[in-house]
């Protein structure tokens, strides 16, 4: 009989299932010491640190601006098919930005395009915000009138009595027609030409009380002008003289807004519902008139703008009235007096008569006062003829 093998001394032993697991004991000494408890109690001093922050003053950004990395357009071509097509907001703000100062700069490139682009920018709507989108477009379609006036003049007009079209947009010609009238008007110094004051002409054609006001202005300033002093003084210097661009295209601003203002369409009566638009273009007929002194066509216009005060004398808005008064200044101080009192005797003898009625029995103050200006203007440009030497 065998013996089993016995296990050799340097085997370990075999460790069972109930046998105990002999584990060495290891103390492991630690060598870095446990912390302290951190107290969460603020301490007394670290409210005045806190405190501190309050004496930093911000930054004041609100001048600044945002950096734009868009490319602006070199040509007005790339302008048009920009506002026309692109759906780049970026871009579309860096056009309407730039648009009038490459019309000005382009001048041959822009009669090139000049209707096609005052179409545009007469429908033309805002895509995203823009800071004075208004203005920007006003600005761009004055230009490219004053750029390429007949053909962008004619079209302004034509689309004045259109249909489809909103109140907001014919009052928008309107004014285009006679803000680049007055630059036209201005005379050029040095190959530059004057700043036209915008403010005080968007003043007499927004509604309001101011238009009598500046009107009154207007004529006095004409009177005390023609009243001759004697004193001794330093002279004046003399304003700056230059020819009137606006003398050669006044007809094609001015008589096409005349012809159709008795004929309502289906979307636009003035002489119905619409007649904030109808004291808008009373404005606007004045003031195209008002720059149309001494020219060849001012004694036409002036005809044509009497009758059409006389076709709208009774009308009771008060807006509207105000523009005819003010037709009837722009027509007295534009036209010659030997042409008014020649050749339209009867149509001032009818004016006179009406602004006499005005000036005692409307309701408006400034009404009376700007038809006894009218008045007063009537007698000193009688007086005037009658004194003028006869050749």
């Amino acid at each position: 009989m065998q013996m089993p093998p016995q296990p050799l001394a340097d085997d370990p032993p075999s460790i069972g299932r109930g046998s105990l697991s002999i584990t060495p004991n290891v103390v492991l000494n630690s060598s870095v010491e446990p912390h302290p408890c951190v107290s969460l109690v603020p301490d007394k001093g670290s409210d005045s640190e806190l405190d501190s922050d309050d004496d930093l003053i911000p930054y004041d950004m609100s001048e600044d601006k945002e950096l734009k990395k868009t490319k602006a357009p070199v040509y007005i071509r790339d302008c048009i098919e920009v506002l026309t097509g692109s759906e780049d907001a970026d871009k579309w703000e860096v056009t309407m930005e730039i648009l009038e100062i490459l019309i000005q700069r382009n001048s041959a490139a822009a009669q090139e395009v000049s209707v096609e682009l005052a179409k545009v920018l007469l429908h033309l709507e805002e895509k995203t915000y823009i800071e004075g989108f208004v203005q920007l477009r006003q600005r761009a379609l004055v230009t490219i009138t004053v750029i390429d006036p007949i053909p962008v003049a004619q079209y302004l007009t034509s689309q004045f009595y259109s249909l489809n079209y909103s109140l907001r947009q014919r009052m928008d010609i309107l004014d285009v027609l006679a803000l680049a009238a007055q630059e036209l008007s201005q005379p050029k110094t040095a190959g530059k030409s004057q700043a036209p004051s915008t403010q005080s002409l968007c003043k007499q054609i927004l509604p309001g009380n101011h238009t009598s006001q500046d009107w009154r202005k207007v004529v006095e300033e004409r009177i005390k002008n023609k009243t001759r002093r004697f004193a001794k003084g330093p002279s004046q210097a003399e304003p700056a003289c230059g020819p009137n661009e606006f003398s050669s295209v006044a007809g094609h601003f001015f008589f096409p807004l005349l012809q159709n203002f008795d004929r309502p369409l289906m979307t636009f009566d003035l002489l119905g519902d619409d007649q904030l638009v109808l004291g808008r273009l009373a404005h606007t007929l004045a003031i195209l008139m008002f720059f149309a002194v001494n020219t060849t066509a001012a004694a036409v216009m002036g005809r044509a703008l009497l009758e059409f005060v006389w076709a709208l004398r009774f009308h009771t808005d008060l807006y509207v009235r105000q523009g005819l008064l003010s037709s009837v200044s722009s027509a007295l101080l534009s036209i010659p007096a030997e042409r008014l009192l020649g050749d339209m005797m009867e149509e001032l003898l009818e004016t006179q008569c009406w602004l006499a009625d005005v000036a005692e029995k409307d309701p408006d103050g400034d009404c009376r006062s700007l038809a006894l200006h009218n008045l007063l203007l009537m007698e000193n440009l009688k007086k005037k003829l009658e004194t003028a030497p006869s050749f």
